[in-house]
C-alpha cells in the first residue's frame, strides 16, 4: 500500500480521470468508465462505510484502478484497508509515514483471503507444496 501525508494529497478535481464518492453512495450506481482513481472518504475513523465501497469496487465491480483512502485515516486502519482494497491512504494530518509503513511489518500474512488476494493462507501452502512435489 502506497501511504502518502496529509500534503502530498491532491484532489485532480480538473482530471476526468479522477472521481470522488461520496461516503453515503452506492458505486454500483457511478459510472467508471475511464476512470483511474477513486477518492473514497473517511469522515470520522468510526465511520467505516468507505471500507465497504472499496470492497465493492474491487470484487464486484472489477475495478482495478488506484482506491485512495481520504479523510481521518489513521495508522491502525491501514492493514484493514489494505485488504478491502484501497491502494493509496493519505494519512490525517500530521501523522507520520514511516511509522504508518511499519504497521505492514507487525502483520505480514493472514490466514483469511482479502479482497485483492482471495486464496486463504492454506491453500497457497497446499499450492506451494504441490509445486515442490512435481518438481
Amino acid at each position: 500500500m502506497k501511504i502518502l501525508v496529509f500534503n502530498d494529497h491532491s484532489t485532480a478535481a480538473s482530471d476526468a480521470t479522477v472521481i470522488q464518492i461520496a461516503n453515503d453512495a452506492d458505486p454500483r450506481e457511478v459510472s467508471l468508465a475511464g476512470v483511474k482513481r477513486i477518492d473514497l472518504h473517511f469522515p470520522k475513523f468510526t465511520d467505516g462505510r468507505a471500507y465497504s465501497q472499496a470492497f465493492l469496487l474491487r470484487r464486484r465491480l472489477g475495478f482495478k484502478g488506484e482506491i485512495r483512502a481520504t479523510g481521518d485515516v489513521l495508522i491502525d486502519q491501514l492493514v484493514a484497508m489494505s485488504r478491502t482494497g484501497f491502494d493509496t491512504a493519505v494519512l490525517r494530518e500530521g501523522l507520520d509515514a514511516s511509522a504508518a509503513q511499519r504497521q505492514f511489518e507487525r502483520f505480514p500474512a493472514f490466514y483469511q483471503g482479502s479482497a485483492v488476494d482471495t486464496h486463504p493462507l492454506f491453500s497457497k501452502a497446499e499450492a506451494s507444496a504441490c509445486l515442490r512435489s512435481s518438481s
